[in-house]
């Protein structure tokens, strides 16, 4: 397959993920409504930057020992489910802010945004399945290194346009107006998902 092929059928099925509800957009979701566009656009790029961890372990083959081993997969579900837990109870015990504590959570430092984005993508427990699967159809053993390496950066550019798209929809004043006020309850909902979607990611089989 070259390299026009391989670049079309990752943005189609790329796009059709990233867009799909999960981890990601709760948390995306969740920061723009809470704490503004900046943040959002902030653990956008972690999101992206998240990518790279399976980028890496795909390009060296690990995806496929990775998905083929049930204490290597029991592992990744083990942090990537606490992880959601750890932020499901940090969101359910929002309280509602002040005017001073609104704008200290808005200037939250940008490290610790962007690293927000990249531990809830890194720690995606589905990640090693979707990734050696996509990968698998689109790599062979002739593939030049080169053109994984254009794969890889084409999927956290993708990564980080959709979730940039979400932030600048749910950052317009519309929506932010009328959201700001329930910053709280919204933190607590989109904590309360991360819960149960940490949960479900540790009760489930890995087969």
């Amino acid at each position: 397959m070259d390299l026009a092929q391989g670049l079309i059928i990752i943005t189609s099925v790329h796009l059709l993920a990233a867009a799909s509800p999960g981890p990601d957009f709760v948390l995306v979701s969740q920061q723009t409504l809470s704490n503004g566009k900046r943040a959002g656009l902030l653990c956008s790029i972690g999101i992206a930057l998240g990518l790279s961890v399976h980028i890496l372990y795909s390009a060296f083959g690990l995806a496929a020992v990775i998905a083929n081993s049930s204490s290597a997969l029991w592992l990744i579900k083990l942090l990537g489910g606490s992880y959601l837990i750890y932020l499901g109870i940090n969101g359910l015990r929002a309280k509602a802010r002040s005017g001073e504590a609104t704008t200290a959570v808005a200037n939250q430092t940008a490290l610790k945004t962007i690293g927000l984005g990249f531990l809830c993508n890194a720690l995606n427990p589905k990640a090693p399945i979707y990734f050696i699967s996509l990968f698998t159809i689109v790599l062979s053993q002739n593939t030049p290194a080169q053109h994984l390496l254009i794969y890889g950066i084409w999927m956290m550019v993708l990564q980080f346009a959709w979730f940039s798209f979400l932030t600048l929809l749910l950052s317009r004043p519309m929506v932010t107006d009328r959201f700001q006020a329930l910053g709280h309850w919204i933190d607590r909902v989109a904590g309360g998902a991360m819960l149960l979607l940490g949960i479900k990611v540790l009760v489930s089989r890995t087969s």
